[in-house]
């Protein structure tokens, strides 16, 4: 490892997450399932194709417009199981609470989880809560795991190929913004709200059987650069994106360029990257503009033979740059 220490970036979703999986937890841990790097593991279990996936929220403050840390933890986990072709079904909490932290939010965090979980037709059921002392802690951090069947295989960035089409089904960058409003840090009066939402039923919008749909991903931390470079990394193609087409609200985009952001890399916690077929894109464009959350959706770019392993983003000045997956955060414990 690079690093001597842990640095808060290791837990951005960044290159320096990325350093700390592959060197450290891959090779202690190595099975074919983890080695996918998936959102979720893909797993057989006598024939029965299910998915499994974990994740833990930290974000601060607990409570932001649009959302809240129990909401995020529970739409977060429904739709790392959605993106990896599965329907979502049963998920278990962990909390762990601070010594102090006052009841009546927790009541507010935990019917927030249960209004989360009715829309996202998932069942919470089994969990775990620990308490730590006063200072030990930062009010409430949560663990979610998730558990649904496979409904669609195969997925996955082996199956893209030069001339596959990249969608977004909305506006990028509204959650790491409505969560830096919240913060209070900046002198700033700007209207937003989080993209939280379960993107589930979006999904089995235009997932069915010969969509074309080759690969999808939500992109949270590290944004749609992370997402994107990811995949990329690697690959006998690259990917080009046309910079005009992707949706970007205007008080997003001012914001970023007043405090020095690339929306880019900013995480959205209720938006789906989807690659498909060439002759499917239109038809997955069509019905993901037909469903509530995915108003805005647009096809943003394309799978290329040139520059293979690459991420290229065709800029609205007319020139060409690279776009790179972040070292870290820029905005840490956002989700």
């Amino acid at each position: 490892m690079r690093s001597k220490i842990i640095r808060l970036g290791h837990g951005g979703g960044g290159r320096l997450t990325g350093e700390l999986i592959r060197q450290l937890f891959l090779p202690a841990w190595s099975n074919p399932a983890l080695a996918a790097l998936g959102d979720s593991a893909r797993l057989d279990l006598e024939g029965q194709k299910i998915a499994f996936t974990t994740d833990s929220y930290v974000v601060s403050p607990p409570f932001f417009p649009g959302g809240d840390i129990g909401k995020l933890a529970v739409c977060g986990t429904a739709n790392d199981l959605a993106v990896a072709g599965a329907r979502p079904e049963f998920l278990s909490c962990g909390i762990i609470l601070e010594e102090g932290f006052p009841v009546a939010q927790l009541e507010r965090i935990v019917a927030s989880m249960r209004a989360a979980a009715t829309e996202a037709g998932v069942q919470i059921v089994t969990g775990d809560t620990k308490v730590v002392g006063k200072g030990k802690g930062d009010g409430v951090f949560i663990n979610t795991s998730g558990l649904g069947r496979i409904v669609y295989d195969p997925l996955g960035a082996e199956h893209i190929r030069p001339g596959d089409q990249v969608l977004v089904s909305g506006l990028l960058g509204d959650h790491a913004l409505a969560v830096l409003k919240a913060r209070g840090e900046f002198a700033l009066d700007y209207e937003i709200e989080s993209d939280c939402a379960a993107l589930n039923g979006l999904i089995a919008s235009f997932l069915e059987p010969d969509s074309g749909v080759r690969f999808m991903r939500d992109p949270t931390r590290g944004g749609l650069a992370a997402a994107l470079c990811e995949i990329a990394t690697d690959q006998t193609w690259g990917i080009r994106l046309v910079e005009e087409s992707i949706p970007i609200r205007k008080t997003v985009a001012g914001l970023c360029e007043v405090l020095g952001y690339d929306p880019l890399t900013l995480a959205n916690e209720g938006k789906v990257v989807v690659i498909a077929r060439a002759d499917a894109a239109p038809a997955i464009l069509e019905r993901m503009k037909a469903h509530p959350l995915g108003r805005e959706a647009a096809l943003i770019g394309q799978v290329v033979g040139e520059h293979p392993g690459k991420v290229c983003l065709e800029t609205t000045v007319g020139g060409t740059r690279i776009l790179d997956i972040p070292l870290g955060e820029d905005l840490p414990r956002i989700c």
